[in-house]
């Protein structure tokens, strides 16, 4: 039985759960962090749309400076993509890989 997505997934957000959940079976856990990333794509999308009508600047007390809903996200967008990290789905497309001169921290001392 398919899992349902969370009770208000709005179109982003059950776009993102079906093209994982149709894929892939998740335990309890992974479900868990799967929910937290639709509702976060979901809010994505509204705060794109907020600082779509208003523009990138706001007036505040201090003059003008970015949009909170700007930076709102940048911080939401960090929160996806280390959501979808930890459910570590892997990548069918054996080109995908960390790009040539890419290397691990190798430190001596």
């Amino acid at each position: 039985m398919t899992p349902k997505p969370p009770p208000g997934t709005r179109t982003a957000g059950r776009r993102l759960w079906s093209a994982i959940v149709d894929e892939y079976e998740l335990t309890e856990h992974e479900l868990q962090i799967l929910r937290e990333a639709v509702r976060t794509v979901d809010l994505l999308d509204t705060l794109h749309k907020v600082a779509g009508e208003e523009g990138p600047l706001a007036d505040s007390s201090q003059g003008i400076r970015v949009h909170p809903a700007i930076v709102e996200l940048r911080q939401q967008r960090i929160t996806l993509a280390r959501l979808l990290a930890a459910l570590n789905i892997p990548t069918e497309d054996i080109s995908v890989r960390a790009p040539r001169g890419v290397y691990g921290i190798r430190g001596t001392v």
